[in-house]
C-alpha cells in the first residue's frame, strides 16, 4: 500500500526526494503522470496513473500541510487503485518531521476516511528526513491504523538516497531502502530486508526510473512527468 506521502515515493521517495526543501508560502498545486506506481520498492495499482497535489505552507513557521492522491489509469483484477493521502510537515533545523495518514480505497468493505481501526483502511506514518547538500536521509514507521490487524505493527522503512551528477541540465540520484519484510518485501518474514534499490535521472520536468526490489526479485522501469 502506498501510501506515498507525496514528501516522500519512490514515486515517493525517488522520484520526489526526501529533503527539507525550501518551499515558498502559501499554496502550491501540481500533479505527476506516472507510467506505474511504485513506492518504496512496491509496485501498486499495476496501470499508469495520475497523481495530483495540493499543499500550503505558512509564513515564518515553514510548517506544511498537504495532500496527495494516486489514482490509476486502468483497471487491474476488476478494479481501479485510488489513493488520496494527508500530510504534515514540520521543519527542525536541519530535519522534517512529518505526519501522514494513507488512505488507500477498497474496491468494496469498510472504505470510510479517517477510520484508523484495525481493519480500517487508513495507515498512519511518522517519518524523519534530513537532507545535506547531495545527501537524503528517511526513517519511518507507523504507528497506527490497518497495519496492527494485518500481522506487521508499526512497519520500518529507511532509506538513504545521493545525488551523484548533475551536469548539462540532467540530475542523477541513487537510493537504497531497507525496511520489515513483511510490508515492503516478501511477506514472507519479519526481518528487516534490503526492499528499494534504484537510480533515477531527471531533466526539466521529466524522470525515468529503474527501481529494484531484491526481496522479491521484481524490477521496474518508470517513467514520469511533473506538471
Amino acid at each position: 500500500m502506498k501510501r506515498t506521502a507525496k514528501l516522500l515515493t519512490l514515486a515517493v521517495a525517488l522520484f520526489a526526494g526526501l529533503g527539507s526543501t525550501a518551499q515558498a508560502e502559501g499554496f502550491k498545486v501540481g500533479a505527476d503522470v506516472v507510467s506505474s506506481y511504485v513506492w518504496r520498492g512496491g509496485e501498486y495499482g499495476d496501470s499508469p496513473a495520475i497523481q495530483p497535489a495540493l499543499s500550503y505552507t505558512f509564513a515564518g513557521s515553514g510548517i506544511v500541510i498537504g495532500t496527495w492522491g494516486s489514482y490509476a489509469v486502468s483497471e487491474s483484477n476488476h478494479s481501479r487503485y485510488k489513493e488520496v493521502d494527508l500530510y504534515a510537515t514540520v521543519p527542525a533545523g536541519p530535519f522534517n518531521l512529518t505526519l501522514t495518514d494513507y488512505y488507500v480505497i477498497p474496491v468494496d468493505g469498510n472504505n470510510k476516511s479517517f477510520d484508523f481501526s484495525n481493519d480500517g483502511p487508513n495507515v498512519v506514518e511518522v517519518s524523519v528526513s534530513y537532507a545535506k547538500d547531495d545527501l537524503s536521509l528517511l526513517a519511518a514507521i507507523n504507528i497506527a491504523g490497518n497495519d496492527t490487524d494485518l500481522g506487521y505493527k508499526n512497519a520500518k522503512y529507511f532509506e538513504a538516497g545521493y545525488k551523484f551528477y548533475d551536469k548539462d541540465g540532467y540530475t542523477a540520484k541513487g537510493v537504497v531502502g531497507v525496511g520489515d519484510e513483511d510490508y515492503y518485501g516478501d511477506e514472507e518474514g519479519d526481518n528487516i530486508a534490503l526492499v528499494n534499490t534504484g537510480i533515477s535521472v531527471s531533466k526539466d520536468r521529466y524522470t525515468a526510473s529503474y527501481i529494484y526490489n531484491p526481496d522479491i526479485a521484481s524490477s521496474h522501469l518508470v517513467f514520469m512527468a511533473s506538471f
